[in-house]
């Protein structure tokens, strides 16, 4: 069965590329978030393959990383390298 990410699996990713203490709501934390939950449908994904609801709402979620990202690289350049690198995402 798919389950959401735990709680504890979101506080590590905010914690990767969070801009301050108290920070959950920054592109840099949404992106971590989004890229935890994606790791974990993929791996659903792969046991299994007609799930395809969970295929969609995959889709859905890269997409909206994929806006963030861009955002992200058009207005804090800096922020946008730091992220991707601390994420290992793009080559």
């Amino acid at each position: 069965m798919l389950r959401m990410i735990t709680k504890d699996n979101k506080a590590k990713a905010i914690k990767k590329t969070r801009t301050h203490a108290k920070d959950v709501g920054s592109p840099q934390a949404q992106v971590a978030i989004l890229t935890a939950r994606i790791n974990e449908v993929t791996e659903h994904l792969k046991q299994n393959k007609h799930d395809n609801m969970a295929r969609r709402g995959l889709v859905q979620m890269v997409g909206k990383r994929k806006k963030l990202l861009k955002s992200l690289e058009k207005n804090d350049f800096a922020a946008y390298q730091a992220v991707i690198t601390k994420l290992g995402l793009r080559k």
